[in-house]
């Protein structure tokens, strides 16, 4: 039997009618997103590794327990092109090229330590109007500064020593699309002021994330990008339930 994987994004939409995982019900149409990435072995599921944003629905549901995000918080869009949903025949010089500018480029971002963000050449590999889609408590940025005010900037701050799992790390390639999961992905201290208005304190944490990217013309044009911001309060000790319920307790009586 082969093993094999398989990757999707997407959201999930419905009234959320009733209590949550502590989250109010708000009788209101919401949306979460979802990464999800599934390995077979021959023709059965064997594995699941999948990030729900949670964080979207609480900001819908107006029991926000982070500080503001930098970005844009709204309704991400799926693929400009229309084409998420491959129904033809695979390009495998496409899917090459693809999957090496992606591999190219998160290479290029692993040179931070050597030469700070000029040595990163982002430039090179992406769109002046790219999107950047970050998870609910980050937020969506627009081309390479966008991305760089929105997530890059604090997240290097906050963490320099950040270096990738290869052992856990896997890209997933189809014509124009590349997809990502790392489980962990990434280790790092949290050694510096910025990310997420969290206070240094030297903690040593790991990161779960499932990314996608839509490449056009040979640049990256749309990145959707998932983290597992509730495993990382929760290796810092904070139990981001609690707080909804504290937020809530009151309120909704």
């Amino acid at each position: 039997m082969g093993i094999t994987g398989r990757t999707r994004c997407g959201y999930y939409t419905g009234r959320l009618e009733k209590p949550w995982l502590d989250i109010p019900a708000t009788g209101d149409q919401i949306h979460m997103r979802f990464h999800e990435f599934y390995r077979f072995e021959g023709d059965t599921i064997v594995e699941v590794q999948a990030i729900w944003d949670l964080p979207e629905v609480m900001m819908q549901a107006k029991c926000w327990p982070f500080s503001p995000s930098l970005g844009t918080e709204w309704h991400v869009p799926g693929p400009t092109t229309q084409d998420g949903i491959h129904l033809f025949e695979e390009d495998k010089s496409l899917t090459a090229q693809s999957h090496q500018l992606v591999l190219d480029m998160l290479n290029s971002l692993g040179k931070f330590a050597e030469g700070g963000v000029a040595a990163m050449n982002l430039d090179k590999y992406w769109h002046p109007k790219s999107n950047w889609y970050g998870p609910s408590g980050i937020g969506t940025g627009r081309g390479i500064q966008g991305f760089r005010n929105t997530h890059q900037e604090a997240f290097l701050n906050g963490m320099p020593n950040r270096v990738g799992d290869p052992a856990n790390g896997h890209l997933f390639s189809e014509n124009n699309y590349v997809g990502f999961t790392g489980w962990p992905g990434m280790s790092m201290t949290i050694s510096g002021d910025g990310w997420l208005g969290i206070v240094p304190n030297d903690k040593s944490i790991t990161m779960r994330s499932l990314d996608f990217w839509r490449n056009e013309n040979g640049m990256i044009r749309e990145n959707w990008v998932l983290i597992d911001l509730l495993h990382v309060y929760r290796q810092l000790g904070v139990d981001v339930f609690a707080r909804v319920k504290q937020l809530t307790r009151n309120k909704y009586r």
